[in-house]
Formats: C-alpha cells, structure tokens, sequence
C-alpha cells in the first residue's frame, strides 16, 4: 500500500507554508528501566515534563458528510511517528500525509496493513498465561458497552470473530486473537458498570493493569471512548492512569455515526470529542495519537490498521 493510495484528512493549513515542525519538537517521558525505548517513543508525556509547543492552526473544510464533518486540529497537536520528518513540508503535502478523521501523520512504516487471516488463539486471566511467541499485539480496551468486540469484529471484517452482546461485560479474559500470523488483537475486560460481581471486576482491573505494565509485547494500547455521548469521567482516569505509568495509548473514539438531536440536549460526537481532546490536556501536554471510527459505517477501520502498521512496523525494527 503506497501513501498516494491512502485515505485524505482534508485539512487547510493557516500557518505559513514555509514553517512546520519536525519530530524533534515532541519529546518523550524517559523510560523507566523495565519500559523499552520502542513503547516510550510512541508514548506522551504528563505536563509538568513538556515546554509549551506554541499552536499552528489546523482546520477542516465544511461538508455535510459524516466522513468530512469538521475537526479543528493544531499542527502541535499532530501525532508525529519516530523517524518522521516533516520540516520543510509544504501545507499540501503535509495535508495528504495525515490520516482522515485522526491527528495520525503517516510514516514510511505504514505498510503491510491489510488483514487477510484471523484466528482466535486463547484466553488468559494472568499476564504469564498469555502467548509466549514473541509477536507484537495491540490491546483493546474501554468502557463495558463502548463497542469493543464489534470494533475488532470490523478491523478484521468477520462478524463472529470476538463475541459481541447486548450485555456489557462479556469479555472476561485477556482474549488473544493472530493476525496474519504475524501479530496479536487483544480484547480486555471492560470498565466501568459491567454486570459482574464485585470482586470479578476488581480482579479483571488488576490483571489488565498487569497486562498493561509487564507485557512486554505490548506495542500499544487502544483506549475506546464512546464519542456519542458526553466525556465520562471513568475514560479521563483510565486515559491519565495509562498517560502516568508510561503506557503507549491511541484513542480510539466510537460511535461517530450517531447524531444526538440538538432539541433533546445531545451533541454531536465532534463536540464531545473536542471536550474530550480539551479535558484531557489537564493532564497531558502532548496530545495522543487519535482516530474517528464506527463500526456500523466502518469509519476509521482502514486508518487504524494503517496506525498500527506503522507502529508495529517500526517496533519489528527497533
């Protein structure tokens, strides 16, 4: 898959074409000792350890199109990959090279992104249980009846592939499924109000957090947020618990399809994203990575695996 065949974020940039940044201007957090230099470089940094970037209008030209509905977005808020360079790059080709609905700028590692093999391997309930072969694997997390296994089912265009209810709460294991034979999906519990008992659910947080601290072929977690409703507190502390301890994190906003009617008090999923992206820079002075996804329209499907191509690609080398 070549850049010139990729999706289009339609962006008109108002800063001047001769200035942009480059992958220097984004510093990281130092890793700890048991973090990998490949997971810190793909992770952001808390406030208090970042300078101020000053903010280069970005903004969307107006469509009525789901796929085209407006995001604001400032050049110091793009995800810029390692080994990525955009100095020197005019507004249009700086424009092409950012995935659409996402901050995600595109890097020579995204490639090899289709799926064309899926196959569920195991479930485990400890981090030691979980395969041992080595392979890189994104982890899936979120809310009960954020839409998770549905999200998954999407990504690798199979309806049954994980299991998917009407009840939150049904994914009870760390869930292993192979991709391509080269990489892992990883579905986790969901939080927050799932029907479980007490005790379940405080055993299914600690091993996730487990999971998340000592996998060390974790290339990067996938927090999903529900973008159809208002910004709920359980998703600003799980993103900020993932942001403290050094856990690399992309957010992956659902339900983008759905438009509340503005009568009855609902937003658009733009605005509760924007709240989000607003509430979360309390606690973060760079801005995760980031993409808009349905799994009813399939919005974002091929942007993520784009995302995490080049993630796992530039984890392979490094």
């Amino acid at each position: 898959m070549i850049l010139a065949q990729l999706p289009r974020f339609h962006l008109s940039i108002l800063a001047k074409p001769s200035f942009a940044l480059s992958s220097s201007h984004f510093n990281f957090l130092n890793p700890k000792p048991s973090v990998t230099l490949a997971r810190t470089l793909f992770s952001f940094a808390s406030k208090s350890n970042l300078a101020t970037v000053e903010p280069i209008p970005l903004s969307v030209s107006d469509s009525s199109d789901l796929d085209d509905a407006p995001v604001e977005i400032s050049l110091d808020k793009l995800f810029i990959p390692p080994e990525t360079d955009i100095s020197g790059e005019d507004s249009a080709s700086l424009t092409a090279r950012i995935l659409k609905g996402s901050n995600i700028v595109l890097s020579k590692y995204a490639r090899d992104a289709q799926v064309v093999q899926a196959d569920y391997v195991k479930s485990s309930v400890k981090t030691e249980d979980c395969p041992a072969d080595g392979l890189p694997e994104f982890a899936l997390v979120g809310r009960s009846n954020v839409g998770k296994s549905s999200l998954l089912n999407s990504l690798v265009r199979r309806k049954r592939l994980a299991l998917t209810s009407k009840k939150p709460g049904k994914t009870q294991c760390i869930n292993h499924f192979r991709i391509n034979d080269k990489w892992y999906l990883v579905d986790l519990p969901g939080y927050g109000y799932a029907s479980a008992p007490h005790e379940l659910k405080q055993d299914w947080n600690k091993f996730t957090k487990d999971y998340f601290l000592n996998r060390s072929t974790l290339v990067s977690v996938f927090l999903l947020v529900d973008a159809s409703i208002p910004v709920k507190p359980i998703d600003l502390e799980y993103a900020s618990w993932l942001g403290q301890n050094q856990v690399p994190m992309t957010l992956i906003f659902t339900k983008c399809d759905k438009r509340k009617k503005k009568k009855n008090g609902g937003k658009k999923p733009e605005e509760n994203i924007k709240e989000f992206q607003d509430l979360i820079q309390g606690f973060f002075e760079t801005t995760p990575p980031w993409i808009m996804t349905s799994s009813v329209t399939n919005q974002g499907r091929d942007e993520i695996l784009l995302h995490m191509a080049q993630l796992r690609n530039y984890w392979l080398k490094h």
